[in-house]
């Protein structure tokens, strides 16, 4: 067993767990669940059937994270926000084969108490701001904040807002990498 998990968690069988992860008090790990290496899974967060996290993703405390759920490398899920599966839930209709799939790509960072509505792909490196309610796809680099959530700027792969120039171009303070803005869409140059 090359990770760690409280012994208050449980990790039921049927799981990949990747080397140097760490599972805090009272998670639950579902079978048929795949967690990457280095990942940090919060005190009090379910990992449901056949979710996928990559590797170094960040999973703050009471975060479920439900069947048809894909996390890529170094997301970041932060306190308390919720994904869902099902479209038009009903306590008396059972909707388990109409699970969405919905992906966080690489190096997303989704906020506390954020929402997102299932079928609504995350972009590499969005930022949801807190509280956010994600309604539809998100683009790479995006930064989004409000219910329902509505792009306000750019982000770099950092965490900085990115402000593009009038050739569409931006640099990121801490990384000095630089990002083209062309056709609503934004690349690092």
């Amino acid at each position: 067993m090359g990770y760690f998990a409280h012994e208050t968690a449980v990790v039921d069988e049927g799981c990949m767990i990747g080397e140097g992860t760490k599972i805090w008090h009272f998670s639950h790990i579902m079978p048929d669940c795949t967690i990457g290496e280095r990942c940090n899974i919060g005190q009090n967060v379910v990992v449901s059937p056949g979710v996928k996290l990559g590797d170094n993703v960040k999973v703050q405390n009471n975060v479920s994270i439900y069947t048809g759920v894909e996390c890529e490398d170094d997301v970041f899920l932060g306190p308390s926000m919720v994904f869902t599966n099902v479209i038009n839930p009903r306590s008396a209709v059972n909707r388990r084969d109409q699970y969405s799939r919905t992906i966080v790509k690489k190096g997303a960072s989704i906020g506390a108490n954020a929402t997102i509505v299932c079928g609504n792909d995350i972009g590499s490196f969005a930022f949801i701001g807190a509280g956010s309610v994600v309604t539809k796809e998100v683009p790479d680099f995006a930064l989004l904040v409000g219910n329902p959530a509505r792009q306000i700027g750019w982000m770099s792969e950092y965490g900085h807002r990115l402000n593009f120039d009038e050739n569409g171009v931006a640099v990121c303070p801490e990384s000095g990498q630089e990002y083209v803005l062309e056709s609503g869409k934004v690349k690092r140059k």
